[in-house]
């Protein structure tokens, strides 16, 4: 749903305030619901504006006015935390994953990272040896599987 212009808020409560009609028939003439008759005039209570409010949706942050300095200090003087260790050393009462958001949020990173390449890695185990009997061919055959279509494609 759209949402509603300043000029036809404006002009659904001064239809309000001059008090010719109700609630609900203010609505059915602007052709709003009831609720958003109601919400016009709470928020212009409230605020004294009438203007839209979307800047101020969502969920607010908690953690970064509180902790965003001192995690800022504590990842650039021990970078190799964990969340977890992160979360202690503070003394944070939130969850892992809201330090994890809290550090994107400040544009940190936390991961570990090798300072050289990792080996090469091979198997573990020597390779076994000949059973005597001729090699079978693998299962399912090439091209068939459970998830084949078996069916013939439209044209």
């Amino acid at each position: 749903m759209k949402t509603l212009s300043l000029d036809l808020r404006e002009r659904i409560v001064e239809a309000y305030d001059a008090q010719q009609s109700t609630r609900e028939e203010v609505a059915d003439r602007f052709r709003v619901s009831l609720g958003m008759v109601k919400k016009l005039l709470q928020q212009r209570r409230k605020t004294n504006e009438l203007g839209h409010r979307h800047r101020y949706s969502g969920r607010k942050a908690k953690i970064l006015p509180e902790y965003g300095d001192k995690l800022g200090k504590l990842v650039a003087a021990q970078p190799d935390l964990t969340l977890e260790q992160i979360k202690a050393k503070l003394g944070m009462v939130c969850t892992v994953p809201a330090v994890h958001y809290a550090l994107l949020a400040l544009g940190l990173t936390y991961k570990k990272r090798r300072s050289t390449r990792p080996n090469k890695t091979g198997p573990m185990s020597p390779k076994r040896g000949a059973s005597g009997r001729p090699a079978r061919a693998s299962w399912p055959p090439i091209g068939l599987s459970s998830s084949t279509n078996r069916r013939p494609k439209r044209t």
